[in-house]
């Protein structure tokens, strides 16, 4: 399982777009699932799939291709689903699951689609920029352990944005939303009395509770 946390326009979409048509070219029968918060962005993960397919000669034949869906030959399909936890079930065998813009992908989605992993041992693979200390990204990101490959790609690491542009950005920007769409930090929710880590640091396991005497009702 990999999570990709990295600035906009880094190619994060690209790179997991390619690894979804190796899946379906090199594996017969593989089911590859592309989900995104709106079908318009699974949707545009899939084109630039498709764009991809259509590059290469002599590769396995297509049996049905539509703006949603790849089926070859080798009976191996890609699908574009929308981000719906109510309409995205039923699926099983997943060979490779793709999760775009997944910092913005509802929990409850996240955790519908994970089943499907469970018998045919599929992978993982969540891409996005920041959105705030919330969800599970930034959950697993932070809490989620060792069984998680992490990458993390800042602007600063992306040779095709100039640093000039980043300067640009980050005057028009302001240092907060700078800092999540291209440092790839998970500042606090905007109008938060306290930020997330002072709340955090507030508790303590070296302190017993205060245990109240109870009284009863006259």
């Amino acid at each position: 399982m990999a999570l990709l946390l990295c600035t906009r326009q880094a190619g994060k979409s690209t790179v997991t777009a390619a690894l979804g048509l190796y899946t379906a070219l090199t594996t017969p029968g593989a089911l590859v699932l592309l989900i995104a918060p709106a079908l318009r962005q699974s949707q545009e993960l899939f084109a630039k799939m498709a764009q991809m397919y259509r590059a290469l000669e002599g590769t396995l034949p297509v049996r049905r291709m539509t703006a949603l869906q790849l089926e070859l030959t080798n009976d191996a399909r890609v699908l574009a689903l929308p981000g719906n936890e109510k309409t995205v079930r039923g699926f099983s065998g997943v060979d490779l699951l793709i999760i775009d813009e997944a910092s913005r992908v509802e929990d409850t989605l996240y955790h519908s689609l994970r089943p499907m992993l469970a018998v045919s041992g599929g992978r993982l693979i969540c891409l996005t920029t920041p959105f705030g200390q919330r969800g599970f990204f930034y959950e697993e990101w932070s809490e989620g352990g060792d069984g998680w490959h992490r990458i993390e790609v800042p602007a600063t690491a992306c040779p095709r944005i100039s640093e000039a542009f980043l300067a640009e950005e980050r005057r028009a920007m302001g240092d907060r939303w700078f800092s999540q769409e291209y440092g790839c930090t998970f500042v606090s929710a905007t109008g938060s009395v306290f930020r997330s880590e002072d709340i955090a640091a507030a508790f303590t396991d070296t302190v017993m509770p205060l245990h109240l005497p109870t009284y009863g009702t006259s």
